[in-house]
């Protein structure tokens, strides 16, 4: 275990491992560091696995459609593109949820590279549509994704960007009765203003009212149930487990209590072989059964492969490990990799490691189902 907590803490340190590229010992199965190039070097590209500066870290996964108009947006700064998209995407599932946090985060990250002049599409859209349910949607999503981009936590700044948001919320929610949407923002908006349990619950009583399984907004919610914002350890695990025992089958909400443990797992691990202990190896397994149950195209599916390929790596789990990586290479916009500073670095850091404990015990490119 010690030399692989120093492999990830010398890949952090530098960024990407990539070039410290990791094969077997001996015929002891374990890994050492051998030079770029070397005879022995384990190669990601021989997986077919795409190179770190080519990762998308805008999305966890492909949607096509998506990118081709975020694309245009970007290219034209004009939002009618957009408008069309979300007017033509079903209110009921998880891809509306996607689509426009991958809009709000665009144009959040535009004004954070160009201040006062990205983001302009968003703007015009508000002004020239203001009765554009997606136009809102995107609008309150912007905001919340502003308010954690650009102030602390419980600075005035931060409370004031979020009242504004909450009003946008409640704006989108009039324009699209029946979308989850705003509520699922509204949810973000209520763990950073610290809403009381009870005006929680009144929150997520219209969500669940509207899309009781859907994923995206029981993550969010989950993150208010956490001991670092409004709940605790065992509130955050009671809400992930329950919703996990409800699920019906196919549903990717067994992969829940993965999440409420990510959420808890604490900075410095003190307890050997914490990722092999019986709670983790549970989540895991819940979340691997989730993942082999749920549809090929559920949206949400990415998301908990990403995960999963953080856990798996840390319990040394490699083939199972790779088995996710051959699905989600390509695309690291989801968490972990996004609360790095450098998403793509993060993941190839865990990608390389993957690789290398995989050829360590035996596997290459041929043992490897795509």
């Amino acid at each position: 275990m010690e030399i692989l907590w120093f492999l990830i803490a010398l890949g952090l340190l530098f960024g990407v491992l990539g070039p410290y590229l990791l094969r077997r010992r001996g015929g002891g199965g374990g890994i050492r560091q051998v030079a770029p190039g070397a005879p022995d070097a384990a190669d990601p590209e021989a997986y077919g696995f795409v190179r770190q500066e080519d990762q998308d870290v805008r999305l966890p996964g492909s949607d096509d459609e998506l990118l081709h108009v975020l694309d245009v947006v970007q290219a034209t700064q004009d939002w009618r593109a957009a408008s069309r998209l979300l007017a033509a995407t079903g209110k009921e599932g998880e891809v509306r949820w996607q689509r426009v946090q991958a809009f709000a985060g665009a144009a959040s990250l535009e004004l954070q590279e160009r201040p006062g002049v990205g983001g302009a599409w968003l703007r015009t859209w508000r002004a020239e549509a203001p009765k554009d349910a997606g136009g809102a949607a995107v609008h309150a999503e912007f905001l919340v994704q502003q308010a954690w981009r650009s102030s602390a936590a419980g600075t005035e700044d931060f409370r004031i960007i979020l009242e504004e948001a909450r009003k946008v919320t409640e704006e989108a929610a009039l324009l699209a009765p029946g979308d989850p949407v705003p509520y699922i923002t509204q949810l973000a908006v209520a763990r950073g203003l610290g809403y009381s349990h009870e005006e929680f619950d009144q929150v997520w009583a219209r969500v669940i009212d509207r899309a009781p399984q859907h994923m995206g907004a029981h993550l969010a919610a989950l993150h208010y149930w956490c001991e670092k914002w409004h709940g605790s350890r065992e509130e955050a695990d009671h809400f992930a487990t329950t919703a996990a025992a409800r699920a019906p089958r196919g549903s990717l909400l067994a992969a829940l209590p993965l999440f409420a443990v990510y959420e808890h797992v604490p900075d410095v691990v003190l307890v050997q072989d914490f990722f092999r202990t019986a709670v983790v190896s549970k989540a895991m397994d819940g979340a691997l059964y989730a993942v082999h149950s749920a549809r090929a195209d559920d949206p949400m599916l990415a998301h908990v492969r990403h995960l999963l390929v953080w856990f798996l790596v840390r319990g040394e789990r490699w083939a199972e490990a790779m088995h996710q990586l051959v699905k989600v290479d390509g695309h690291v916009g989801a968490v972990p990799w996004t609360l790095s500073g450098d998403p793509a670095a993060e993941f190839t850091v865990f990608r390389n490691l993957a690789v290398a404990g995989y050829e360590a015990n035996g596997g290459n490119p041929a043992t490897l189902p795509h």
